[in-house]
């Protein structure tokens, strides 16, 4: 027999635009603006929202601890390096998924000429530690 499934209490909703980049954790080199986030809304358990990085932009190392990264890219390329050194390196462009594993310490820039601008998503939360 089954165990029946707990009925959440929470409800659908929908978010019209993102919030101010104040609102959540940042790395230099890219600008990320909230829209579903634990404490803002019913989420417990996602961080989701836009980041955009300027031309020519590049980030310091860091991690994200223990969440997991995953991004969709809508316009221009996104670089992350990894590895010893940072010395390994995936690109991502428009129509591109990426994923970042849980504590995996890695530099984000957009080495081109044009804005890059993603859909980012992240659990448990937009956790962010610079190295």
């Amino acid at each position: 027999m089954q165990a029946k499934e707990k009925q959440s209490t929470l409800k659908p909703y929908v978010v019209h635009a993102v919030g101010d980049a104040t609102e959540t954790a940042q790395t230099p080199g890219m600008v990320r603006q909230p829209a579903v986030m634990p404490d803002k809304g019913d989420t417990t358990k996602i961080w989701m929202g836009k980041v955009t990085a300027a031309p020519r932009e590049k980030g310091p190392p860091h991690t994200h601890l223990e969440a997991e990264t995953a991004a969709y890219v809508l316009e221009g390329h996104v670089r992350v390096l990894f590895g010893e050194n940072f010395e390994e390196w995936i690109e991502a462009g428009p129509g591109d998924f990426l994923f970042v594993p849980a504590h995996t310490p890695h530099i984000e820039e957009n080495p081109y000429d044009e804005e890059m601008v993603a859909i980012l998503c992240r659990a448990p939360d937009n956790l962010v530690q610079n190295l």
